[in-house]
This record gives structure tokens, sequence and C-alpha cells, in this order.
């Protein structure tokens, strides 16, 4: 269901009738329930004050909204892994992560595959951080926050994949990567927070990228929920 609502199946707003929904997915309509519900906690429904659901649309300060949030929550989870960090040892995994996001660099070529490799170790990147902070509370806030695909760390970063400035893009963020470790590894509560807030803002950047070019528009995950003034 998640991926009929990314894929452009329904138009912002339209209502999603149960019936011929159940029929669709070959499901009944008491796990239908549970999914919308799930969906609409999500923020990619929403529900309507009669009964039933809607698709969500979202506007380019909405996602502005969502990076920024996540930035607030990572940038928490950077100061409580600088604080609450124990032993060196405990960077082992983060800093393997780094160097794979090292070798990837090295033999970068265009297109997807190389992107495709770094947002899978992005995001692994990211988990481990929060592994870091010991914090269950702060890991479901996260897990809220980056359930809209726009507001992820890797929002909006397969739009580099054609682009010359993809592997420039990855190369900064992969700076910022270890500029964070080594706060957390140095104990820098406050400067680990400060470079994890900035390095979410690299998804704005992406974002405007995106916004020039209506050919990236219709590729990305989402993007029929949302409203591109500046694109039109």
């Amino acid at each position: 269901m998640r991926e009929l609502l990314l894929r452009g199946e329904f138009r912002p707003g339209e209502r999603l009738r149960e019936i011929p929904l159940a029929a669709r997915l070959q499901v009944s309509r008491t796990p239908l329930r549970l999914v919308l519900d799930r969906l609409e906690q999500e923020g990619l429904l929403t529900a309507r004050p009669t009964g039933g659901f809607v698709a969500a649309e979202f506007t380019v300060q909405d996602i502005h909204d969502g990076i920024e949030i996540r930035g607030m929550l990572e940038g928490t989870a950077a100061k409580l892994a600088a604080e609450r960090l124990q032993r060196d040892e405990d960077l082992a995994e983060t800093r393997t992560c780094l160097a794979r996001i090292d070798r990837l660099l090295q033999r970068w070529t265009s297109g997807t595959d190389a992107l495709a490799q770094y947002i899978a170790l992005n995001e692994q990147f990211h988990s481990l951080l929060l592994d870091l902070a010991r914090s269950a509370m702060l890991r479901r806030a996260v897990d809220r926050a980056v359930a809209l695909p726009f507001a992820s760390p890797n929002a909006f970063i397969l739009g580099h994949a054609q682009k010359k400035e993809g592997r420039e893009v990855v190369t900064i963020s992969q700076m910022h990567h270890r500029a964070i470790v080594d706060a957390i590894a140095n104990r820098e509560p406050t400067r680990a927070e400060a470079l994890a807030r900035e390095h979410s803002r690299l998804a704005r950047t992406s974002l405007e990228m995106v916004l020039r070019d209506k050919k990236l528009l219709i590729q990305l995950p989402g993007a029929s929920l949302i409203r591109f003034p500046e694109a039109v």
C-alpha cells in the first residue's frame, strides 16, 4: 500500500475507498484498515472528518520542515553518543562503515549503481549513530520522522545519479560523517550535535537541485504527493 502511494497511484486528496482497494490488494477490510491507520500515523494519509482516508499532500515547506526535524533529532543522537560513549571500541563498526564508503569513493563511477551502494552504506551509518545514542525513545522518534521518504537521510540523492556533482555531494557527506565520529570519539557533545544538524541540510541542497529539473521530479518516490510551485 505504501508503494502504491509513493508510485503515484493516488492523487493528493483522493479518497481511498476500502472495498475496491481491498479487492485490489487481495486482502480483507480488517487488515486493510490497520494498514491505513499505520500510513496515517506515518503521514502518507490524512483522516477524513466523516471517516476514511485521503492521500496526503505535501508542500516544499513541509519537506524543509521534515529535514529540519530530522536534523534536530540526529543532532541529539550525536550529542548523546558523545556523552554516553563508554569505550573507543564501541566506534569500531561505525569506522568500518566509513572505510567502506571511502573505498566506494575511490572506485566511483557515474550512474545509479554507485549511488545505490552509497545509499545502503549511508543508511547504515545513520542507524549506527542512533545505536551509539543508546536511546530507544530517540530511535522511535527518528523512525517516525523518516517514514516520509523525502525526509530521510537519503532523500533526493538519486537525483544526482546522472550529474557530475553526484560524487561531490557524497564526498562532502563523507567528510561530515568523519567529523561527527571524531567529535563523538573526542567526547565533544556540543560539536557533535552541531555537525549532525549541519549534515542533515545536505538533503536540502539535493532538493533544490531536483526542483530545477522536472525530469528528476517525476522519478522521486512520493513526488506525486508533493506540490512543487517552483516546477510549474
